[in-house]
């Protein structure tokens, strides 16, 4: 076998056996979730949903952390409910072909989306979005928010941001990194970082965590940036080292990781989130009737302590309070590409 064919097969078997690991243990989450949560919600409580089967729609592959998550909230849910739930896995263009499918769902109740923010905030840093978060979308609850992280390939030898740092000056030619989505936080926090260390870094798009993981384990690209439910299971196996946080505070799901204050940096700080929508014309009291029975659900302690160990810290709310934050972040986000100089493309 040649050996350009040889290194590709390598690589290839390599990032089989490292992602099906890690969706396994993640599988494991899911199923060990069905046996506990049973004594808590077995019995259907009454509901104004429809009654019929509903579609939650996820724009990111199965197996990702994206729909780990929805599919862990969506075994309670149906119990709850009584309602089938059929998750959709509507992947491409970094989540927005879920934002697309909602925008033109039934506003009868029978469908939502659960999204994250580095999803809606493409809105602002591409020009061609087919959805507006804002006008498209019904809000109903948040899940949760989470922090973004920077992660380094094993391979570089480097366990610190200040080590990275020394690297960098050493291999400036090497001053890239992977974003789990372009023109979202997991590119500009990358960006962020670069400007704060004084050392400028470099983008480079990648269609979701799962090839950037397998490419950072190789040591094909030295960097990476996404959100901690992207990384965190590669990092505790050694995949990946997670080298700062996002957060205003250390993260509950491994509070040793350093956050960029921590380190001397108090501008690395990006907050996200995950959330619950409908489509925009879901009559107000449907709107209602899902946060009515999300709520309690997120809330279920063994559910908490599954998405804290994915890396999604449990925060609810009301669709107005979500509105409220959704449009102030939306500023807070245009300030941050204003900072970094990103132009909409």
């Amino acid at each position: 076998m040649p050996l350009l064919q040889c290194r590709r097969q390598s690589r290839k078997t390599t990032g089989r056996t490292m992602m099906s690991k890690a969706i396994t243990r993640r599988t494991s989450l899911i199923l060990g979730a069905s046996a506990l949560f049973a004594p808590q919600v077995l019995r259907a409580q009454t509901t104004t949903l429809p009654d019929k089967p509903i579609r939650l729609l996820v724009g990111f592959p199965a197996g990702g952390g994206t729909d780990v998550m929805a599919r862990l909230i969506a075994e309670p849910l149906r119990q709850r409910t009584g309602r089938n739930i059929v998750i959709e896995n509507k992947v491409g263009a970094s989540g927005t072909v879920a934002g697309a499918t909602l925008k033109t769902s039934p506003t009868d109740g029978s469908v939502i989306c659960y999204m994250p923010s580095a999803t809606v905030m493409q809105k602002l840093s591409m020009v061609n979005v087919p959805f507006d978060p804002q006008a498209d979308m019904a809000p109903i609850t948040m899940a949760g928010t989470l922090q973004t992280v920077y992660c380094v390939s094993p391979t570089i030898g480097v366990n610190t941001l200040a080590e990275y740092v020394e690297w960098l000056k050493k291999n400036p030619t090497r001053a890239s990194f992977g974003s789990t989505a372009m023109g979202s936080s997991t590119h500009f926090f990358g960006l962020m970082l670069g400007q704060a260390v004084g050392r400028p870094l470099e983008a480079v798009a990648y269609r979701g965590a799962a090839p950037l993981v397998s490419d950072l384990q190789g040591g094909h690209i030295t960097g990476g940036c996404g959100s901690i439910t992207d990384f965190i299971d590669h990092h505790r196996q050694g995949v990946v080292k997670i080298l700062v946080t996002s957060g205003a505070r250390p993260t509950a799901s491994a509070p040793d990781l350093p956050t960029g204050a921590s380190l001397g940096f108090p501008v690395l700080q990006l907050s996200g989130w995950y959330a619950f929508f409908a489509p925009a014309g879901t009559p107000p009291n449907l709107v209602e009737a899902w946060g009515n029975e999300l709520r309690p659900v997120l809330e279920l302690p063994e559910i908490k302590k599954r998405l804290a160990e994915l890396g999604l810290e449990v925060e609810t709310s009301t669709p107005k309070q979500f509105s409220d934050r959704l449009s102030s972040d939306m500023v807070q986000w245009q300030k941050v590409m204003d900072a970094v100089g990103y132009k909409p493309t």
